[in-house]
C-alpha cells in the first residue's frame, strides 16, 4: 500500500511534496527523486511488499490451525436425546467445540516452501535494485544530453557573436567604400543562419529538459534546470570486457535475481517430490453440548457433564494419485530448465551490453582525443584566416568557411567529451560503481 501511494504521489501529492525547482538540480538529486517517484520503481516496490507478505505466510505455516464451532440442531419427531436414546417429541441440541490441527511431516514440503518464499523475496529485492539501476542509467543519459545541448547552445551563441561583429565591421567598410553591398548582404545572411542555429539549440535544451522531467515524473517542468558541473575525467585504461564481466556477474542485480529464481525452481522440484511421501498430522480439541429434552440437568450442568477432549494422529499415505505428483515433478523440472535458460540469457545479454559499452568507451576516448586536436587546429587556422581577412588578404567567404570549420570542430569536441564521459562512467557502473559526473 505504501509503494502504491508513492506511485500515485505525482498526481495527488500536496504542494509541499512537489519538486523544488527554485535551484538547479544535480545528477544525484535527479536520481534520488527518480528512485522515490518513478512509476516503474514504485511497481517493483509493490511487488517486493507482496513477496514479504508471501514470506510471512510461508513462515506461519508451521503454526497449528485452530478453529472453533457452534452448532444448533432441532429434531422434529423421534430423535436422540441427552441420554443418547431415541425419544419421542421435538428435541434441540447445541454443541460447542474448538480444535487444532498441526502438520508434523509432509515430506519436508513446508520448510521448502519457506525457503522458496525467502528466495522469491530476495529475487524481488534484486528486481527492485535492477529497476533503480535502470532508471539511474536513463536519468544519467538524459542529464548528459542536456549538458551536451547546453554546450552546443554556447557554441552557437559564440558564432552569432562573431557573425554580428563581422556584420558591423563590413557595414563600416561599406560606408567608407571598402566593401561591397554583396559582402554585407552575404554576412547578414550568415548571421541570420547562425541565429536560426542558436534558436534550434535553445529548443533542443528545452526538449531535453522536458524529457528528463518526464522521466522524473514531474507534474510540470517549467523552471526546471540542472547543474552544469565542470567536466573532468582521466583517460584511464579501461579493463578488458572479460574482466568487467567477471566483476559484473557478482554485482549486477539482474543476474542475482535470475540466480535466486533458479534456486527457487530447484525448491519447486523438491516441493513437488514431497507429494510422494505420507503426511502426518496431529490434531486435538475439546467440546461439549446441551440438549433441551434432557430436563434433569440445567444448561451449565449439562455443559460440564458433556465436556469431552480428544487428541489424535492422522497419517495420510498416497497410494495412487493418478500420476498427478509425477507430472508435477516433471513440470517443476521443465520449469527449472527454463530458468536455467533464462539465467543463461541474462548472462549473455549482460556480456553483450558490456562489450558494447566497452567498445563505445574505447571509441569515445579515441574520438575525444582526436576531436581536441581537431578543435585546436581549427582554432589556429581560424585565427590565421581572421588576421588575413582583417588585413585584406582573405575574402569574406574564406573567413566564413574557416569559422564554420571551427564551429563544427568545437561542436564535435563537445559531443565527444560528453560521449566519452557517459561511456566511461557506464563501464564503471557495470563494475559496481556509482553514476556520477
Amino acid at each position: 500500500m505504501k509503494a502504491l501511494l508513492i506511485a500515485l504521489a505525482v498526481l495527488t501529492a500536496p504542494t509541499d511534496s512537489l519538486p523544488d525547482l527554485s535551484h538547479p538540480w544535480s545528477l544525484q538529486e535527479c536520481i534520488d527523486w527518480a528512485m522515490d517517484n518513478n512509476l516503474t520503481v514504485a511497481g517493483s516496490s509493490i511487488t517486493l511488499e507482496t513477496r514479504k507478505v508471501e514470506d510471512n505466510t510461508a513462515r506461519m505455516a508451521w503454526l497449528p490451525a485452530v478453529t472453533g464451532s457452534v452448532d444448533q440442531t432441532v429434531n422434529f419427531g423421534r430423535g436422540i436425546g441427552g441420554n443418547n436414546t431415541y425419544e419421542k417429541g421435538n428435541t434441540a441440541s447445541t454443541s460447542f467445540s474448538i480444535g487444532a490441527n498441526m502438520t508434523l511431516f509432509d515430506g519436508l514440503a513446508t520448510p521448502r516452501r519457506m525457503q522458496l518464499a525467502r528466495l522469491n523475496l530476495e529475487a524481488a529485492t534484486a528486481d527492485l535494485a535492477k529497476a533503480r539501476d535502470d532508471i539511474s542509467v536513463q536519468v544519467a543519459k538524459a542529464y548528459v544530453q542536456i549538458l551536451y545541448n547546453y554546450e552546443i547552445r554556447d557554441v552557437a551563441a559564440r558564432q552569432v557573436s562573431i557573425d554580428s561583429l563581422q556584420v558591423v565591421r563590413l557595414q563600416g567598410l561599406y560606408d567608407t567604400g571598402r566593401a561591397s553591398a554583396a559582402e554585407v548582404s552575404q554576412q547578414k545572411a550568415t548571421l541570420a543562419q547562425s541565429r536560426v542555429t542558436l534558436i534550434q539549440a535553445e529548443n533542443n535544451i528545452r526538449a531535453s529538459l522536458l524529457d528528463l522531467s518526464q522521466l522524473l515524473e514531474f507534474p510540470s517542468w517549467e523552471g526546471f534546470s540542472i547543474v552544469r558541473p565542470k567536466v573532468s575525467f582521466s583517460s584511464a585504461l579501461i579493463p578488458h570486457p572479460d574482466e568487467i564481466y567477471a566483476e559484473a556477474l557478482n554485482v549486477r542485480p539482474a543476474i542475482q535475481a535470475e540466480k535466486l529464481r533458479l534456486q527457487g525452481a530447484q525448491k519447486q522440484i523438491q516441493i513437488a517430490k514431497a507429494g510422494h511421501y505420507p503426511t502426518l498430522s496431529l490434531r486435538g480439541g475439546l467440546g461439549t453440548n446441551y440438549y433441551t429434552s434432557f430436563a434433569s440437568q440445567n444448561f451449565w450442568n449439562q455443559l460440564n457433564s458433556n465436556f469431552s477432549e480428544y487428541v489424535g494422529l492422522s497419517l495420510n499415505i498416497p497410494i495412487f494419485t493418478r500420476f498427478s505428483v509425477r507430472n508435477q515433478v516433471r513440470g517443476a523440472k521443465l520449469q527449472y530448465q527454463t530458468q536455467q535458460l533464462q539465467l543463461l540469457r541474462a548472462e549473455h545479454n549482460l556480456y553483450k551490453e558490456i562489450q558494447q559499452a566497452w567498445n563505445a568507451a574505447i571509441a569515445s576516448q579515441a574520438k575525444h582525443e582526436a576531436s581536441l586536436d581537431a578543435a585546436a587546429a581549427a582554432e589556429d587556422a581560424f585565427t590565421l584566416t581572421k588576421a588575413k581577412y582583417e588585413n585584406g588578404k582573405a575574402t569574406i567567404t574564406e573567413f566564413n568557411e574557416s569559422l564554420a570549420r571551427l564551429i563544427k570542430a568545437q561542436s564535435d569536441s563537445v559531443q565527444a567529451t560528453y560521449e566519452c564521459l557517459y561511456q566511461t562512467t557506464l563501464v564503471e557502473f557495470y563494475r559496481g560503481g556509482r553514476l556520477k559526473l
